[in-house]
Parts: structure tokens; sequence; C-alpha cells
């Protein structure tokens, strides 16, 4: 092993190998006494630092051969002193002094540590002045800011407008028109009215059930397609025009009648009221149904309409409470009713609400 120093070339020689002393006798490692030739080699020494060294085994004796057996300069003449192969070693033994290489590396350590120290707080020092450097300026600036000087660092140009401030009404917008307004005030409820344009088409599917329509009917004498009582009702509440229509399924006929009054008040009283029922609609492939016999009577108001449904056999048979298919018949005519109804509201609110002031 090396700590800077040169590479020792080999080991010193172990006890019985031929070395360095006289002839015969045991050589003392790293010590030369004089000139001694050996069997088989040449030796020789200079006090006590010479060196020796084995000769070519089987070879003839050459302590003069003009060159250094260990491939170094050759002798300068006959028994001169050996150069020294390893100037840099210390000492003139045959072993370096470790403890001196030892010494330098660690000299050579302490100056390398020394120097990463001192770079270290230079290093610190040159952070700190900088750190205080930009708070000295930061606190300048706030200064300036706080007297009211020092230049803007930028200026607005005067081709720049501002960009506008989006801006919001403090009014709330008008709630959207309630369509049952439109069917309560005759003043809104202004769209025409015909049994066509209220029983379209020529059937209706309600719950997945379809029913056949047959004959429609329009008039403004509202006693005269009543049955009982209802007629005078009518009457006296002011109704205006009676709208007809008759629908038939598995059997079973339905006639639903809509009323127009001048008020909401006005439908409400003659709901509450009625007696007897609207007159079945025959025509259209619907033959005489609901006459000297019993039938479903219904009837209902929404807004100034009021809405009545007679529902029988269209064979005359009796109806009971056992005969759930003409109930269900008359609730789906009263529910068609009231959502045509309820749409002629709503699509009068929706073109209202289109054209504003109007």
């Amino acid at each position: 092993m090396s700590f800077g120093g040169p590479q020792w070339p080999q080991e010193p020689q172990q006890q019985g190998q031929q070395g360095y002393g006289q002839p015969g006798g045991r050589g003392e490692q790293g010590r030369g006494r004089g000139y001694g030739q050996q069997p088989g080699g040449q030796g020789y020494g200079q006090g006590a630092g010479g060196y020796g060294y084995p000769g070519p085994q089987g070879g003839a004796p050459g302590p003069y051969s003009g060159s250094d057996p260990r491939g170094g300069a050759p002798a300068p003449f006959p028994g001169a002193p050996a150069p020294d192969p390893f100037p840099g070693a210390q000492g003139g033994g045959s072993t370096p002094d470790w403890g001196a290489l030892a010494d330098a590396s660690a000299s050579r350590n302490r100056r390398r540590r020394r120097l990463m120290a001192a770079g270290g707080v230079l290093a610190t020092l040159l952070v700190g002045a900088i750190v205080a450097t930009a708070v000295v300026a930061t606190g300048k600036k706030d200064d300036t800011a706080k007297n009211g000087g020092g230049a803007p660092t930028g200026a607005v140009s005067p081709t720049e407008a501002p960009s506008p401030e989006p801006t919001f009404s403090s009014v709330a917008p008008p709630p959207p028109p309630n369509p049952k307004d439109y069917i309560s005030d005759p003043k809104k409820d202004k769209a025409p009215l015909t049994a066509e344009g209220l029983f379209p088409g020529t059937k209706l599917t309600m719950s997945g059930r379809p029913y056949k329509k047959g004959a429609t009917s329009a008039t403004t004498n509202c006693a005269a397609v009543t049955q009982g009582g209802l007629g005078a009702v009518l009457k006296d509440n002011g109704c205006q025009k009676v709208l007809r229509a008759t629908y038939v399924r598995d059997g079973v006929a339905v006639t639903v009648g809509v009323a127009v009054l001048p008020s909401e008040a006005a439908a409400l009283r003659a709901k509450e009221r009625a007696t007897g029922g609207i007159a079945p609609l025959v025509g259209a492939g619907v033959g005489d149904f609901c006459r000297a016999t019993v039938c479903l009577r219904r009837s209902n108001a929404i807004g100034r309409y009021a809405y009545f449904t007679q529902a029988g056999f269209a064979n005359g048979k009796k109806v009971t409470m056992a005969d759930k298919g003409v109930f269900v018949s008359s609730d789906d005519l009263g529910t068609f009713a009231f959502n045509q109804i309820y749409a002629r509201g709503r699509s009068q609110a929706s073109a209202a609400a289109g054209a504003p002031g109007q």
C-alpha cells in the first residue's frame, strides 16, 4: 500500500532465502555487511544503508557487469555505491517510512478541509450580503410608496381603453306568466276555441289505452245539450258555449262536454251545483247510449271552464260499481279534457312571454 510515495517493488525477503550478508550465513534483512559473494549470486552493500541483491541463479558472478541487476542505471565504476532506486523513499533502509507518508497525507487532508471550510464561510457571507441588500432595497421601495413618491413602473397607453365591467340590473325579472291566469280571465283568454281544436284527431291514447273518436259538436245553447237540471245551472252561471265529443273503447262510450263560463267563480259554482249531466252525443258510428238506463256522470272545473263526462255501455247495459272499465274510461276522458284546457292556457302564456308588453 502507498500513501502518496513510491510504490515498493517487492516485499523484503524472508529467512531461508538468499539475501544479504556473509556467505553461508543468514542474511540480515535490510542490512549489508560489506562485500560478500554468495553461492549463485552477487551481493554488495555499503555501511548500514547498503543493498544486497541475489544474482542470477546458475550464472557466473558479475560484480562489475556495468549494469544494475535491478534494471536501473549502470554503476559508474566498480565498487561505487549503487544508485538509490527509490529516491522518494524516506531513509536508507530497505522499507519506506510509512509514518512519514501517513503524516504527509494527513497534512494534505487537513489543508483540503481548511480550504473547504473557508470556502463555505465565504459562500455563507456572500448569500447573507445578497439577502441584506434585497431587504434594504425592498424597504426603500415600501417607504417610497408610503410617501407617495417614486416613479410609476408602467404607464397606460392613451390609446388603451379600460375593459368595461359587467353590469347587473337591480330589478328582478318578472315571473313567467301563469297558464291558469289565461284560462281564468276572459280578457286574457282570447285564443280561438272550436270543438276540433279542443278535441283534435280521430283517436287518442291515455295510459296505453286507445280510444276512437266519434262525433263532435259546439253550441251556444248550453241547456240544449244537457240532461236533468244541468241546463238550468249552466244558464244561471252565464254559460257561453258547450263543446262536446264522444269516444269509444271496448263497448264503453263516453261523451265529454266543456262549458265556457265568464269567470272561475262561475265555473266552480256550476261544478258544485251540477245535477243531471251532459247529454250523450251519438253519430259517427256511435249509437244511442245512456238513455233510460244507469250511467256514470262526473263534473269538474279548471279556470273558467267546467267539464262533465257521461259514460255507459254502448249496448244500453246498466252500469254498476263492479264495472271497472266504465270508471277507467270516465277517468281517462276527464283527464284528457283537463289537459286540453290547461294546454290552452300554457300556449297563451308562452306567447305572452315571447312578446312582453303586448
